[in-house]
């Protein structure tokens, strides 16, 4: 089957090719370091006995920096690889860790790259963030004895259809993992049921609950509280996507109107997208400034466009409530819950969390999540939250609780990997 799948692949090569010159249009970082995704230049010499992470965007490279920074901690001798396959991924990563791990964007998943790719940092390990599953990769790991783990594993019913078409081809790469190490029992049912062998597949927990906050954080909070204007009620809207940018707008409109003086902290999820958000605000009339040019903001700013990498915690924690966004478009399936109850802020969601399954209950359970269904759902709720300080408290701390309760699953990944290096 990997035999067909392999002729497919090179078929479809020059296309793959032709849709990255396309994505570039937009977005000119996908047509940068073209030759990484091809394994054919590397910036290093050839590397010995790394750990491989692979994190393929953001919200894995987010996930997966706590890993990070335990493996440089605990292995400084050892050169720590970490691939990812969209620019914004690799922004964050180039960001968060600069030189103190070799990054690269993930080459193609046909054979002569993977084995170009494997030669020059040959992996004494590979963990992969979720569900990152790619054949040859597996294979070629498999055949040089290289350990993988499947950290974080999760699976969508979506998902799980997908790979059943496939039963032969999906059952060779599950079983080429070392362990997959399930988020939830749900998700450790599904990959079983696809034929992952039971005893490689383990309930770990979330790696998204052992997030690490900054012991500066609190004070460049403050900080640019005050920079905003500090008895400003401020909300933010995270990790927006297309035709979500327009129900937030509305909702601030609505918000305006009972208090005028609020703050809007807009941040689109992907910042090649700023500059169209940006001309969506100031279309529909309202004072607008870059948080990244750092334009002052007066007592007139309606909308403050989040436009940096790797702050978003910050301005969670520089605001008073959080709306999640990937959440009002049936097709995304949300984002990542758990940072705004980290940072002690309470969180509003749309109904679409497909990716969120688990952690959207533990909230809903613990009474620390408000799910809302429309623009005027979310401007109610954030107009409540600014007016009820009672309320407020009641949503943070009990977001706080279930942050709290659920951290662990990071250590067992680290014994896992302890065990097998």
């Amino acid at each position: 089957m990997r035999y067909i799948y392999n002729l497919l692949f090179y078929i479809a090569l020059p296309f793959i090719l032709l849709r990255l010159l396309w994505k570039a249009r937009k977005s000119p970082a996908y047509y940068k370091r073209w030759h990484e995704r091809l394994a054919l230049k590397v910036k290093t010499a050839t590397l010995s006995n790394s750990i491989w992470v692979h994190a393929v965007s953001l919200g894995e490279s987010i996930a997966a920096t706590p890993l990070i920074k335990a493996l440089l901690t605990r292995y400084p001798d050892t050169n720590i690889v970490v691939t990812t396959m969209t620019p914004s991924g690799s922004e964050y990563i180039k960001k968060t860790f600069a030189d103190r791990v070799f990054h690269s964007y993930v080459p193609y998943d046909y054979s002569r790259a993977v084995k170009r790719f494997l030669n020059h940092i040959n992996p004494r390990l590979l963990v992969i963030m979720e569900t990152e599953l790619w054949p040859n990769i597996l294979h070629y790991c498999a055949a040089r004895h290289t350990p993988v783990l499947l950290a974080n594993a999760r699976l969508s019913k979506h998902s799980m259809k997908g790979y059943m078409r496939l039963p032969r081809l999906t059952e060779k790469m599950l079983n080429n993992i070392s362990m997959i190490a399930a988020q939830s029992q749900l998700d450790a049912q599904r990959f079983i049921n696809l034929g992952a062998d039971t005893k490689r597949v383990s309930v770990v927990g979330n790696i998204k609950f052992d997030i690490t906050i900054a012991k500066d954080l609190p004070y460049k909070a403050q900080q640019l509280r005050r920079k905003w204007g500090y008895n400003r009620p401020i909300w933010i809207a995270a990790s927006t996507h297309a035709g979500e940018e327009a129900k937030v707008l509305h909702a601030n409109t609505i918000i305006k109107q009972v208090i005028p003086n609020s703050l809007l902290i807009l941040v689109p999820r992907h910042t090649e997208r700023c500059a169209y958000v940006t001309e969506l605000c100031d279309q529909q009339g309202f004072n607008i400034i870059s948080h990244k040019q750092g334009q002052p903001c007066s007592e007139t700013t309606d909308i403050v466009i989040g436009d940096t990498m790797g702050e978003l915690l910050l301005l969670y924690a520089a605001s008073d409530v959080a709306f999640v966004g990937g959440s009002l478009e049936p097709s995304l399936g949300g984002h990542n819950l758990l940072e705004p109850s980290a940072v002690n802020i309470p969180v509003i969601t749309g109904p679409y969390v497909s990716n969120f399954i688990e952690i959207n209950s533990l909230l809903t359970d613990a009474g620390a999540l408000i799910r809302i269904i429309d623009a005027t759902e979310l401007a109610n709720n954030v107009i409540q939250l600014f007016q009820n300080s009672s309320l407020k408290k009641k949503h943070t701390a009990a977001g706080l609780k279930v942050v709290q309760r659920n951290k662990g699953a990071l250590q067992k990944l680290l014994s896992w990997i302890e065990g097998n290096l």
